[in-house]
């Protein structure tokens, strides 16, 4: 391995990015080793799970890099810097940065000094270094920003190239005009919603964008829901969205669901260009979010994740209306009291059956008939590239306890008869009690496949009554039958 070149080992390491433990390994391997991997682990310093606030090492690398006149200058307001007489550098390492978090920075920035007007005058140095060394920035968070960066030397010609930004509501506007001026070019832009008011400032920035493609809204506002019943924060910035439907190809948003909201539901209908489709809200008694989705065509659509969503044949018309290249269905609510449950769910599965030949993820609720397992096995013969499946068996009138482990164990033995040997991992919500033969029969009609993750939510696998399960399941784990089996709580059922 240490005689492998320079290109396949940067090829090799790239894979390794999201990896920080091996990466950090592959520094003391050989000189080699350690040059392909340090541009790799400084073209997003920030992103990796280390406690920055305590990293010495990292201040003392942006600091050695400040020119004299600035070190006295910090110096002399009270702020540390190292002691240590730095021989020069082995790396520029600045140099090979593309990214900056204004969250991890603060923290690195608190070495130098508690106070916060110090700090101030540390971000405002490090972002001044950042703005000469940096070649170019493509990867910018701003949450908790001080300072508009746009206004420092070469700022200009660092954002111009900007590729994604992470930002929220609550930031000034001005700072978004700034990057306006300068950053067309952004594909990703997630923001968190964290303030009562419409940010025009984001809205301007939208606006300039000429090739957005990713656009994720995080609601984070628990500290203003007084002022919901008065304040429109949705509409204004989703229409300018809509003006970007022929270039968004991904399309993510969490609404915060005790609220009522403005999101304007007629805009679903324009991103006909979507490749993902994620929505959490909870619209409450407004049925306008499932029409506009049943009347929206999206032929390129390969995920779609709802939580929440009122009707089940909501999900069955986005089916039948993709172009059949779906791999993930995922959805985490389905509503199983709507009167027609029992012949909307049928549709939805001969639905997945017939236009999802791709699936990968899916997820069903339907009730436990025969007519519905069997419609469930000729959707496993079909797609056999489905590799994980959640599964809700929901009766409308439930079924007694006594009944519930025979019609449990039908589904456990359509799973034998007609799932693929691709199916990796299944998760079982709702009520999902097997009977200990049931289960240990299933199991061992699973060891000539490929180990499997079992997740549920039934509380009877957590409480006392699990033991007698719990040696079928550990033999079976040493077996290599199963990978993993959890209890989940539902609410973290989520995929």
């Amino acid at each position: 391995m240490s005689k492998l070149n320079r290109d396949i080992l940067f090829m090799l390491f790239e894979e390794l990015q999201d990896d920080s433990k091996s990466l950090f390994s592959c520094l003391i391997v050989n000189k080699l080793w350690c040059e392909t991997a340090i541009p790799i682990l400084w073209k997003n310093p920030w992103r990796y799970n280390i406690n920055y606030h305590s990293k010495n090492s990292l201040f003392n690398i942006i600091t050695s890099s400040f020119s004299d006149d600035i070190k006295n200058f910090l110096s002399g307001k009270g702020i540390k810097l190292s002691s240590v007489s730095f021989q020069p550098l082995l790396f520029d390492y600045l140099s090979f940065c593309r990214s900056m978090n204004v969250n991890v920075i603060n923290d690195v920035i608190s070495i130098g000094s508690c106070l916060a007007y110090n700090q101030f005058l540390l971000q405002q140095e490090f972002y001044s270094l950042f703005m000469k060394k940096f070649p170019e920035l493509k990867y910018l968070d701003i949450r908790s920003i001080e300072h508009q960066i746009f206004y420092f030397p070469r700022a200009v010609a660092c954002l111009d190239s900007l590729y994604e930004l992470t930002c929220e509501t609550s930031t000034e506007p001005s700072y978004f005009y700034g990057l306006a001026r300068i950053c067309d070019k952004i594909e990703n832009l997630i923001i968190y919603n964290a303030s009562p008011k419409v940010n025009r400032g984001i809205i301007k920035l939208i606006e300039v964008q000429r090739r957005l493609k990713y656009f994720e809204w995080e609601d984070d506002c628990e500290e203003f829901e007084e002022y919901f019943d008065i304040v429109d924060i949705y509409e204004e910035t989703f229409l300018a969205l809509a003006k970007k439907a022929d270039t968004l190809i991904h399309f993510v948003t969490n609404f915060q669901e005790e609220y009522e909201f403005t999101f304007p539901s007629r805009i679903l209908s324009e991103f006909h260009n979507l490749k993902t489709l994620k929505l959490n809200f909870h619209p409450i008694f407004d049925y306008s979010y499932d029409e506009q989705l049943k009347m929206s065509d999206y032929p390129n659509l390969e995920t779609f994740q709802l939580d929440d969503i009122t009707l089940i044949s909501t999900v069955a018309c986005m089916i039948k209306n993709s172009g059949g290249r779906l791999r993930k269905i995922l959805v985490n609510n389905y509503d199983v009291v709507e009167d027609n449950f029992n012949e909307e769910s049928l549709v939805l599965i001969n639905a997945v059956r017939e236009h999802c030949p791709l699936i990968e993820c899916l997820s069903l609720a339907f009730p436990s008939s025969d007519e519905h397992f069997v419609d469930l096995e000729k959707l496993l013969l079909h797609c056999q590239k489905l590799r994980v499946l959640a599964i809700s068996i929901s009766n409308v009138n439930e079924i007694s306890r006594e009944q519930m482990p025979t019609d449990r164990g039908k589904l456990l033995r359509a799973l034998t008869r007609s799932s693929s040997t691709n199916l990796r991992e299944i998760r079982f919500f709702e009520h999902f009690k097997f009977s200990s033969e049931s289960l240990e029969e299933f199991l061992e009609s699973w060891k000539e496949r490929p180990a499997l993750s079992i997740f549920t939510c039934d509380l009877g696998y957590k409480k006392e009554e699990f033991v007698e399960y719990a040696e079928i399941i550990n033999r079976y784990k040493n077996d290599g039958v199963i990978k993993d089996f959890k209890f989940v709580v539902k609410e973290l059922m989520h995929f």
